[in-house]
């Protein structure tokens, strides 16, 4: 049996708005076996302002080879494979790419790399920039054009979108949605865009199998949040017509467009996607690598009271993350990603320990509140901030900055009126 010659590429991965260069990436592909190398380049090495960007990466010379952990984990390493397309947009991605290969069946079928390489380069997660042979930014578009689009455009893309979720899209949709979608989330229809003050950010559809008004919810809970005294992601309404869309403003730029270097949870960990880990593990790498370890540690607790009394049960590792600060030290990015679920089992996806597995209740919290520096009496004043915001949510979701009607919040009440607000009533209550 003939086999198929291997696949081998290399590309330049370099940092920052300035493009320094950080070291090189090769990726090889031999029949379905794929696996990469990355090596840190000397100049990187002998930069003063050097740092390792990824925790399963060593910051010294020579190549680090890299294979995925599973078949649902990535065959890059974790802050590289931050950066590769979310579900959604590979679902474009494989979309286009399929409709090319009907019209030219010598087409070679996608790899992880053509995936990677995908993603806009103005618009990529984080700091990391992937630069070809030639010195090209992959991914660039053509001169006077620009992949990112403007919130003006927020219509177009939303059909396009409502095309691809229905299998109705043609090649035009998917030519206009190709480089235009995000790192962050999963298979929900969304965008990457630019503000109308220029910052980017993400739109968020509505999708077709929606039954309750999903983008609004994700919103409720982000305001929410930052009510709860959480750092959470800017979030607000934008409408079309009579659809809600959630803009959500990116946090790994800074104000003069700067990029700031960025890692999942995930990557942090080393965490493979069929392993359970807990909350008490992202403590341990606070601990270890935090910029300001104390005031994480308390903030990361605050998150987790929010999510039980929200019902916010889509807590995997992607869904939180790190920004680095200076000299290896990283931060708690701000809540993203944060939605009520009315119709799911309060139980976190992610352990609270290894003892004590998913989170159920906050008795279990408050008795595991010291791993993460709060005594009794900080840790009650934190949950009587937290529940006091989430018992305001009815006021909150009627406000117009968040706009779901009287009608609607029948659709949400089980997420945030349960048994255990309740007994956070009754333990602030004694």
């Amino acid at each position: 049996m003939a086999t198929t010659a291997p696949i081998r590429q290399q590309v330049q991965v370099c940092i920052g708005n300035a493009g320094l260069p950080l070291g090189s990436l090769i990726y090889v592909r031999q029949g379905r076996r794929e696996h990469c190398a990355f090596a840190y380049g000397e100049a990187w090495l002998a930069n003063p302002a050097r740092f390792n960007v990824s925790a399963d990466l060593q910051l010294t010379p020579g190549h680090q080879l890299h294979k995925a952990a599973s078949a649902h984990d990535s065959v890059f390493h974790g802050a590289i494979a931050d950066t590769a397309p979310d579900d959604w947009g590979r679902r474009v991605i494989a979309r286009d790419h399929a409709k090319r290969r009907k019209a030219d069946p010598q087409l070679a079928p996608l790899t992880e790399l053509d995936y990677l390489l995908a993603v806009d380069d103005f618009s990529r997660m984080g700091a990391l920039r992937l630069r070809d042979q030639e010195g090209n930014w992959h991914r660039t578009v053509s001169q006077g054009r620009r992949s990112t689009p403007p919130l003006i455009e927020l219509e177009r893309i939303y059909q396009a979108s409502r095309a691809v979720e229905r299998g109705q899209e043609t090649s035009e949709d998917l030519r206009y949605l190709q480089g235009k979608g995000t790192s962050l989330g999963g298979m929900r229809p969304k965008c990457t865009l630019v503000e109308e003050d220029g910052w980017l950010a993400i739109g968020k559809f509505p999708s077709v199998n929606d039954t309750r008004s999903v983008t609004r919810g994700e919103v409720l809970a982000l305001k929410l949040a930052a009510l709860a005294g959480i750092d959470a992601a800017p979030a607000r309404i934008v409408s079309l017509a009579e659809v809600p869309v959630a803009v959500i403003r990116r946090f790994d730029r800074d104000g003069s467009d700067g990029r700031i270097p960025y890692q999942s949870v995930a990557s942090m960990l080393q965490a493979s996607r069929e392993e359970d880990r807990s909350y008490t593990e992202i403590a341990d790498a606070i601990r270890s690598h935090g910029h300001a370890p104390t005031r994480d540690l308390r903030q990361l607790w605050r998150r987790l009271v929010f999510n039980l009394l929200i019902t916010n049960v889509d807590d995997h590792l992607q869904n939180h993350g790190f920004l680095h600060v200076e000299h290896g030290l990283w931060r708690l990015a701000p809540a993203f990603d944060i939605n009520p679920f009315p119709d799911k089992e309060r139980e976190s996806k992610t352990w609270l320990s290894e003892e004590d597995g998913p989170i159920t209740d906050v008795h279990m919290l408050l008795a595991r509140a010291p791993y993460f520096a709060l005594d009794k009496e900080q840790a009650t004043t934190i949950l009587a901030e937290v529940h006091a915001a989430v018992a305001n949510w009815r006021q909150i979701a009627l406000d117009t900055k968040v706009g779901l009607r009287t009608n609607e919040l029948d659709d949400f009440a089980a997420a945030f009126e349960h048994g255990q607000m309740d007994a956070a009533t009754a333990l602030l209550q004694r």
